[in-house]
Parts: C-alpha cells; sequence; structure tokens
C-alpha cells in the first residue's frame, strides 16, 4: 500500500517553512523511498530549495499557491477568505482523493476548521479529537483531545476512547490497548457528569476494548494505561505542562553540569546516560499530532518543529493510512452506537 501512497504537504506552515518542510521530506524519503509528496507553497520559495536537492523533483511536486495561512489568523477569516492558501489546497487535495493524507505546522485552529468542513466527519462522529503521543515509563502512551474541543459530553469522550484505541493498535502497534478517562480521582464516585456517564457507557458496552477505569495526572508518564481520554481543556493543558516540564529540566541539567569543573567531568562521565535520556525525551519523536475524527488523514506538525521532527510528522500520516485507520473507526463505531443505546441507564448514571 506503501507504494501507491502520495501525502500533500502545506510548504508554507510552520515558523520555519518552506525551508523545513523541504530537508523534512528529504529525510521521510530515506525512509519511505516509494511515497511521493505534492508540495503546496510558492514556488518562487520552494523550487530553488528543492533544486538544492539532488533528485528531489522525482518524488516531490509543487503545487504553486501565493497564498499562505499566517499563524495569528483566525479560523473563521480562513475558511472564509483563505481557499486559495496552501494549507486549504493541500486538505482539499485529500478531499478530491489526489492525496491520502495532509501534513501541516500552521496555524492549528486553522487546519481544524479547513480540514472539518472539506473533509468533512465520519459518520457517526459528532466531533473531531487531536491525538498525541507521550513518552512514558513503559513506553508510549495516546492522549486525546489535546485542544480541539474545550467542552465534551459523555458521548463524545467515548468515541474519542474508541478512536484513540483503534490509533493506539494502528500507530504503536499495541495488540489491546488499555483505555482510561482522565479524571481527579480513581473513585467511581468522583469527577463531574460527563466523565461517570462515559465510565459508565464503556463499561457496559459489547466493544471488544479493555476499559481500565479512571486515571489520574500522574498516570500518564507512568504509563498506567495505553490511551488517556479527556477534553481537549484538560489535555491541552497536559500537553503544555509535560512540554514546560521538560524544558525546566534540561535547563537546570545544563546549569548544573556547568557550575564547576567537577560538575563538567562528572558530565563527561554520564554524557552517553544523558544522551539515552535526551533521545528517549526528544519531542521531535513524538510530533505529528493526528486529528481523528474526519473523513481523511490529516496531521497537525508543530510549527517551531525542525526537519526530524517534521519528517516524523510526515510518518504519522503515513503509517496511519498504510494501517486502514479511517476504515477501521468506521467499523469500531458501528458496533459502539448499537453498545451505548443498550448500555443500561444505572451504570450510565
Amino acid at each position: 500500500m506503501i507504494a501507491r501512497l502520495t501525502i500533500a504537504l502545506d510548504a508554507m506552515g510552520g515558523d520555519d517553512a518552506p525551508d523545513v518542510v523541504i530537508q523534512g521530506v528529504k529525510l521521510a524519503h530515506n525512509r519511505f523511498p516509494n511515497v511521493k509528496f505534492l508540495l503546496y507553497g510558492d514556488e518562487a520559495r520552494v523550487g530553488p530549495l528543492l533544486d538544492g536537492v539532488p533528485d528531489m523533483r522525482d518524488y516531490a511536486t509543487i503545487c504553486h499557491t501565493e497564498d499562505a495561512v499566517s499563524n495569528d489568523a483566525k479560523p473563521s477569516q480562513v475558511l472564509r477568505n483563505g481557499r486559495k492558501s496552501s494549507m486549504w489546497l493541500a486538505v482539499d487535495a485529500v478531499a478530491r482523493g489526489e492525496a491520502a493524507g495532509v501534513v501541516s505546522a500552521g496555524n492549528t485552529g486553522a487546519l481544524m476548521a479547513v480540514s472539518k468542513f472539506v473533509l468533512r466527519m465520519l459518520p457517526g462522529i459528532d466531533r473531531p479529537a487531536i491525538a498525541g503521543l507521550f513518552p512514558t515509563e513503559r513506553g508510549e502512551t495516546v492522549v486525546l483531545d489535546l485542544g480541539a474541543n474545550v467542552e465534551c459530553n459523555a458521548n463524545n469522550l467515548v468515541e474519542f476512547a474508541v478512536m484513540g484505541e483503534v490509533f493506539a493498535r494502528a500507530v504503536l502497534g499495541v495488540e489491546r490497548p488499555t483505555i482510561g478517562l482522565l479524571n481527579v480521582g480513581a473513585e467511581d464516585l468522583k469527577g463531574h457528569e460527563s466523565v461517570r456517564t462515559a465510565a459508565g457507557i464503556l463499561r457496559n458496552s459489547k466493544l471488544p476494548i479493555s476499559f481500565h477505569g479512571f486515571v489520574e495526572g500522574n498516570d500518564i508518564c507512568a504509563g498506567t494505561v495505553d490511551v488517556v481520554v479527556t477534553d481537549g481543556f484538560t489535555g491541552n493543558i497536559a500537553l503544555k505542562t509535560a512540554e514546560g516540564t521538560a524544558k525546566l529540566y534540561a535547563t537546570l541539567l545544563r546549569e548544573a553540569f556547568g557550575s564547576s569543573l567537577m560538575s563538567k567531568l562528572g558530565y563527561l562521565l554520564a554524557r552517553s546516560a544523558l544522551t539515552k535520556v535526551r533521545l528517549r525525551t526528544d519531542p521531535r519523536r513524538y510530533n505529528g499530532a493526528m486529528f481523528l475524527g474526519l473523513n481523511g488523514i490529516a496531521v497537525k506538525s508543530h510549527g517551531g518543529t525542525d526537519a526530524l521532527g517534521f519528517a516524523n510528522a510526515i510518518g504519522v500520516a503515513i503509517d496511519l493510512v498504510a494501517h486502514g485507520f479511517n476504515g477501521r473507526i468506521k467499523q469500531e463505531l458501528e458496533r459502539l452506537h448499537p453498545a451505548q443505546k443498550a448500555a443500561p441507564q444505572a451504570a450510565i448514571g
């Protein structure tokens, strides 16, 4: 399947576009040599960069447009006036069947709005969710929603759980992922009504999923479950807190190892171990947040990432397409809705 894939890229999206995009394509080509790329952007800027990489025009094609979505553009403005932008045209390539997926490092809100408008939602899904990977003590954990929906009802959370479970199987290769609902405590009576209702539906559904129950914030990095489900408000705070904590510890380590001659010598002795830690927690490894629930594959790369991070985002899109991600979600949803209707009212309450 990978041999026939074409991926559309928003070449003008991101803090350092289009340079990072082109270098990311180069790295992605080394991993996926048979994949073709459609680069939507200004040919006057993208063309010279493309020519600077030997043979890149053999697997990457420029689709010219001078319009681009700025980082501070409002989604409503983009929906009204952005139909010729590199972001819109890249998403539209998926809708037209010219590409199997789209990757952009541009404005998150605009990309979500455009993707939802152009690609539409999968049947049975009310809202899309942003899913990402967190490093944990056991490996990696899928967390969603990371910011698409500030408020969610019980059905939204149940749908997120189903999509996250399929995502874990497709991307992480976990045969039977465990699912947890993020809450203020593990007890059944804790949390607001939508979380408790969602837990009741998941416990009593006939879906072939492994529902662990409630998990707390410290369970995310502990790797207690493979999939952590929450609303976008809480998920985005958890994501930014984790990113800030990682940067804090990196800064403190640099200051500590540079504070004295003995500390510098200690760094030389511990350098190999510290390198392993740095690689294990490198945010570029986990770059590429999937917009789940859309009728097409759309992946959001971090706007400030480098070429390696963007290449990893491309890899996420290719993996999702290769594993038939959306088709598997449709199958799970067909089994979900009868289970929801049959859930006992007492359990839901």
